[in-house]
């Protein structure tokens, strides 16, 4: 029986298991997605195709640079307890290894590389999950490779991660940056680079806002265009009031310092995922309405 790619999705999606894992698993039970997800539970698997449903929205970020590259990981765990394991926390490490070594070109190239003990990311995340407990992903990864002179890192907490490349300037000037970005959270380095669908979304709503005003459409199309300039000013870094002195922005600091930004990544644990809230009040009430 031919094995289809929604049949190794589907396998994905029941396991947490790696797109090269789920299509041997299939070959191996002639493109019976059960009895593949039997065998990879018998296999080891068990554990991890058990929890790979659950939420994972802590974890850490990894940098690691040699002169001109930088990688940038995130690696998540299911609570900030395990985000902190010794176990864990070798293991994110060597995923990041992994990648400044192979600069793999996604998360799915990645999970199937050999890491420095000789087995796969994807067989060692597995092998975490069993050990541990929780739901462990690789989610992301960035490499920046330096064009300009210096590449400034910056982790804060192991939570936000920052690489930026900088041509002239100096080292002390990049990592500068580099917490700048941290802090301010720019969107991209200039208001060429803001995408038109953002553009866009921001110009409605400045729309809707102003024509609740009453005022003449001429007068509501200066007022959208100062507030689309404003908005532009706060989301791109060159617009943005340098965090170490308010007074200049960054434009202005880079022009001082005769440098200019080429790009810059930036990662925040979790940023974007779904977290389920826990109410363990309402929890242990529910549990005690159940036993009456």
């Amino acid at each position: 029986m031919q094995i289809t790619a929604t049949m190794v999705k589907e396998l994905r999606e029941r396991t947490g298991a790696g797109m090269m894992d789920c299509k041997k698993a299939l070959q191996q039970a002639d493109a019976d997605v059960e009895v593949a997800i039997e065998d990879m539970r018998k296999s080891g698997m068990a554990k991890a195709a058990k929890k790979a449903g659950r939420i994972a929205a802590e974890g850490i970020i990894i940098i690691q640079q040699t002169d001109n590259l930088g990688i940038m990981v995130e690696v998540n765990s299911e609570t900030d307890f395990v985000a902190k394991d010794e176990n864990f926390l070798g293991f994110a490490n060597s995923v990041a290894e992994t990648i400044l070594q192979n600069k793999p070109a996604d998360v799915e190239a990645l999970l199937s590389l050999k890491t420095g003990n000789g087995e796969s990311v994807e067989e060692a995340r597995q092998a975490l999950i069993s050990k541990i407990g929780e739901n462990i992903n690789v989610r992301r990864f960035n490499i920046v490779e330096g064009s300009g002179d210096h590449l400034g890192v910056y982790v804060h907490g192991g939570r936000i991660g920052v690489l930026i490349d900088v041509s002239g300037g100096g080292a002390g000037l990049a990592r500068d940056l580099a917490m700048h970005v941290a802090a301010s959270r720019p969107i991209c380095v200039d208001s060429e680079d803001v995408s038109a669908e953002v553009l866009d979304k921001e110009k409605a709503i400045f729309v809707a806002q102003a024509e609740e005003s009453g005022k003449p459409p001429e007068i509501i199309e200066k007022m959208v265009t100062g507030r689309l300039q404003k908005f532009l000013k706060e989301v791109t870094l060159l617009g943005q009031p340098f965090i170490k002195d308010p007074d200049q922005n960054i434009e202005k600091l880079l022009s001082a310092n005769s440098a200019t930004v080429n790009n810059f990544a930036c990662y925040e644990v979790g940023e974007g995922i779904d977290k389920k809230v826990e109410n363990f009040a309402e929890e242990v009430m529910a549990q005690a309405k159940t036993s009456e």
